[in-house]
């Protein structure tokens, strides 16, 4: 059986406050974002099925994405819960604002992670080499069934996933996401079809309105939306 997906969006960070700051490189967390993070920790150790346990925690390799990954999830990480960085799950631009960090650099500022299964071409999004992560339809919806693909095949109960708004939405789910809040999903049943056909979800009752912690739109989206046909 494929696992649940818990779907996160980071919480506040500098982009988020002033449009300023969208020439700011991969900004990190403002001081609301930290309070944001400790909001959603105490919000998921208390909501989170006690049957069900996530196993696994996958998160994109961003600054304002590690901050919440290492601060509304270390008690997951500290009861053993391995933290994989995903460049699939980074934001879908290519402006400063949505563009990483080298994993050098992230390996220093963030030693408690291991960036060493990191796609070695990260953070480019412009380049030939870098085009599975540009900023055009095809490539985020082939990137959003790849991410999913790999997710749908392994063996953890539950996976939580820390990404962005912007590809949570218009890549992997057609829903909105506010900063810090999530949306819990399983995999649609496969059973029957080919190989070929795409990954669904299919959301919980209990986020499929405003999100788990009732903070983001509630009105679906096509996959896709708002993407441009090719860059």
């Amino acid at each position: 059986m494929p696992p649940s997906l818990v779907l996160i969006r980071h919480a506040e960070a500098l982009h988020n406050v002033d449009l300023k700051y969208h020439s700011l490189p991969d900004p990190e967390l403002t001081q609301l974002g930290v309070q944001q993070c400790l909001e959603l920790r105490e919000h998921l150790k208390a909501t989170l099925p006690t049957d069900r346990r996530i196993e696994l925690i996958v998160v994109s390799p961003m600054r304002r994405t590690l901050q919440t990954c290492l601060t509304a999830l270390d008690w997951l990480i500290d009861a053993g819960v391995p933290v994989i960085p995903d460049a699939r799950w980074q934001e879908t631009q290519a402006k400063p604002c949505d563009t990483g960090t080298p994993a050098s650099i992230l390996a220093a500022e963030f030693p408690s992670i291991d960036f060493s299964s990191l796609d070695p071409v990260y953070p480019d999004k412009t380049s030939p080499a870098g085009a599975a992560y540009r900023w055009s339809k095809p490539a985020v919806l082939a990137r959003g069934q790849s991410a999913l693909a790999d997710l749908y095949r392994r063996s953890e109960d539950v996976i939580a996933v820390v990404s962005h708004s912007g590809f949570m939405r218009a890549g992997v789910t057609g829903r909105w996401f506010q900063n810090a809040d999530y949306r819990i999903f399983d995999f649609e049943d496969r059973t029957g079809k080919d190989e070929g056909e795409p990954y669904r979800l299919v959301e919980w009752e209990v986020t499929k309105k405003k999100g788990g912690m009732g903070r983001s739109r509630e009105e679906p989206v096509a996959l896709g939306a708002g993407l441009p046909e090719e860059t």
